[in-house]
């Protein structure tokens, strides 16, 4: 896979990261989604890549700059005819990696807790993260489940 930074007008990426964002809100109970849509991905304080399988786009990811020691792993998503062959865990070990050339020594995220979200809690925690409680102006709620990595350890 061939990361690039993402371009947030190419119409590919605008109907993969549409489908993250409508298929993530089907799945999570109102008012605990929390997927950055194309605005938030815009923002100055992310940095958003995307995955490319030849001219197939296969996966996205962000980070976002909570402060200059911790960041949060924002807009993870594979497509779903790609899934299983390792796309998310290079996406998401090359956020790891930016984010520890940042000087970052925390990496955190929020994901839903239902069913749908098993097989992301299952690649966050092969990669090292663990759960935590809310951070950042999250509040607790049983719909999310909140995790982070500490990035000093190596």
């Amino acid at each position: 896979m061939q990361i690039r930074t993402g371009d947030t007008f190419d119409p590919r990426v605008i109907a993969l990261l549409d489908h993250h964002v409508t298929a993530a809100r089907a799945q999570t109970a109102p008012g605990s989604a929390h997927a950055l849509d194309l605005s938030g991905l815009r923002a100055p304080d992310v940095a958003f890549w995307t995955g490319w399988d030849g001219e197939v786009l296969v996966a996205v990811g962000a980070l976002k700059s909570l402060s200059a020691a911790h960041g949060e792993v924002k807009s993870m998503h594979t497509l779903q005819t790609t899934r299983r062959r390792g796309f998310g865990g290079e996406m998401l070990r090359h956020i790891i990696t930016q984010a520890r050339a940042r000087g970052m020594g925390r990496l955190s995220l929020e994901t839903g807790s239902w069913d749908y979200f098993k097989p992301a809690h299952a690649l966050y925690r092969a990669h090292g993260f663990v759960l935590c409680g809310p951070f950042e102006g999250y509040a607790e709620d049983s719909n999310s489940l909140f995790l982070t990595l500490d990035l000093t350890g190596g």
